[in-house]
């Protein structure tokens, strides 16, 4: 399993395998991407984490409609994460940072955030 963390507003869309765009027919199914119950602040955003099928490659992430309101959305269309972390990276962040889980907030923590971490503001 791959993962990465995306925050409230943003969804998913276009899905990369091996072979190029995720082709439905010819795997028979959508790519299994998950929104798993744990989530973390950065610089007061809520990080939800999402795991993701070994197959997939790289995600495009875009603003939902909602999210296209606020101005600070309104300047980016989408963004294609290319670096999808393991497992043993997110334990590494979730053990630096405040969580959430099923609902139940921590408080705000910073972290250093790079783009091999795969998140998305």
């Amino acid at each position: 399993m791959k993962y990465f963390f995306l925050s409230d507003g943003w969804t998913v869309g276009r899905v990369w395998e091996l072979g190029g765009l995720w082709n439905e027919t010819a795997w028979r199914r959508k790519p299994e991407i998950h929104q798993l119950e744990l989530c973390i602040w950065e610089q007061g955003k809520k990080l939800w984490l999402y795991r993701v099928e070994d197959a997939v490659l790289m995600v495009e992430v875009k603003p939902t409609a909602e999210a296209q309101l606020d101005s600070s959305a309104k300047n980016i269309g989408q963004v294609v994460l290319k670096r999808l972390i393991s497992a043993d990276q997110v334990i590494d962040l979730l053990c630096t940072a405040d969580l959430s889980a099923n609902g139940k907030l921590g408080a705000r923590s910073e972290w250093v955030k790079g783009e091999e971490r795969g998140v998305v503001e």
